[in-house]
């Protein structure tokens, strides 16, 4: 049996310093930025993978990475792991902050799961331009 759809994929890490950061990888690695939500910056890598740095504390722990599942059924994958006995923090919800829908969960090592939809019009999902 099949499971819902994913359109995109993030891993989110942490950064004590998301200046310096974002400068490696915009400067350094030339990046494209697909979002900037001020505290979070969401970088692409190819056309559907992207890796994104959030300004936060606590650096250096195995909750400082965060794999986010970006699909358009976060009803439908809540209620399919849900139904394996995976439990979450709470059912999905929308965050104004970052004007998505999503919820989270925990995989077997501790590592964060977070299945979202963006809401907001400004995330860039679109496949970088062949040139």
């Amino acid at each position: 049996m099949g499971h819902p759809s994913i359109q995109q994929q993030i891993t989110f890490f942490y950064t004590s310093d998301l200046a310096r950061t974002a400068a490696f990888y915009e400067d350094v690695l030339g990046l494209p930025v697909s979002l900037d939500q001020g505290d979070c910056r969401v970088y692409r890598l190819a056309p559907n993978a992207y890796v994104g740095f959030c300004q936060r504390c606590e650096v250096g722990q195995a909750t400082a990475v965060l794999l986010t599942i970006v699909t358009d059924e976060v009803d439908a994958w809540y209620q399919r792991l849900a139904a394996r006995g995976i439990t979450f923090d709470a059912p999905p919800r929308i965050n104004p902050r970052y004007n998505l829908y999503h919820c989270f969960c925990t995989d077997p090592n501790g590592y964060r799961i977070e299945i979202q939809q963006f809401i907001d019009a400004n995330w860039d999902a679109a496949p970088p331009e062949q040139g």
